[in-house]
């Protein structure tokens, strides 16, 4: 995939990225995929962000000239990001989501991809290893993604914990085709409760301040959070963790290690992570990431 990514790039004058999201004027991805291109000397890439919702998406990514190598697909455009593609990896598809499109540099058509998976295992196995089991807190796109590390992970059984238990279909679909057996709880019940006491690991994927009414989980030394919101920072629940004694791993984190991945699918070149980790610091408080 390099060679054909950099014979088209020779050819002209710019190629571009963008992150696509409503809202996304507060993303951090425009930091880290272009301290990227400026570590692996790509002064023709440039990355911004773009304000755009899941029924505009189609008509974006159908307007996207050759120049537009890739998009960064964040809330609320997951699923529309699958529906778009040409073609779909094997994790997007069984997830249900897509955060990665990438012009194929043949066909110029697009391929959906997900690394939000690739950036939770990373993220959550640079602090803690492997954890044994699991509770996610929430059930979009992101979560779907946590359910799938939790398959590359060898877990059987995996907890959901959702505000409207109706709404976790999609989740336990994908849960059946990962091979996982998942139960589902509601946020702030015991039996949410009981679930994280029995989980060494909690993923909360539900927006900035939601989960702030849900932080009275058991939580001590020998347990792990990982909060995909990383701004503002820390969180309640992170702080929450933090107190109790639990090991926090920062959306920040999350943030950085897929990114990465979409810079080796977009660029077909190895993705310079300290530079990337360095000038995510220069911009969070000190020990997000």
């Amino acid at each position: 995939m390099g060679a054909g990514v950099h014979q088209q790039r020779l050819g002209q004058l710019l190629s571009r990225a963008a992150v696509l999201g409503l809202p996304v004027a507060h993303s951090l991805s425009p930091v880290l995929h272009n301290a990227a291109y400026a570590a692996l000397g790509l002064t023709d890439w440039t990355y911004v962000a773009r304000e755009c919702d899941a029924a505009s998406l189609a008509d974006l990514v159908a307007s996207a000239d050759n120049s537009w190598r890739g998009f960064s697909c964040t809330m609320p455009v997951k699923e529309a990001a699958l529906a778009v593609a040409d073609r779909r990896s094997l994790a997007a598809e069984v997830v249900g989501a897509a955060n990665t499109l990438v012009r194929d540099a043949v066909s110029g058509g697009w391929f959906a991809d997900n690394t939000d998976i690739a950036g939770i295992v990373a993220a959550v196995q640079e602090r803690v290893g492997v954890p044994r089991a699991m509770l996610v807190l929430g059930a979009g796109g992101t979560a779907r993604a946590a359910l799938a590390a939790a398959a590359r992970w060898g877990m059987g059984e995996v907890a959901i914990a959702v505000r409207e238990p109706s709404r976790a279909a999609a989740a336990l679909e994908a849960a059946g085709r990962l091979g996982l057996i998942a139960a589902v709880h509601t946020l702030g019940s015991a039996s949410a409760r009981a679930a994280a006491a029995d989980a060494d690991l909690i993923v909360s994927t539900l927006p900035p301040g939601a989960a702030n009414r849900y932080v009275d989980l058991a939580l001590g030394p020998g347990r792990a959070v990982l909060d995909v919101v990383y701004a503002p920072w820390p969180t309640v629940l992170a702080a929450h963790a933090q107190d109790s004694g639990a090991t926090v791993i920062t959306g920040a984190a999350m943030l950085l290690h897929q990114a990465a991945d979409q810079v080796r699918l977009m660029t077909g070149l190895e993705p310079p992570v300290a530079a990337m980790r360095a000038a995510l610091r220069a911009v969070v408080a000190p020990g997000v990431v």
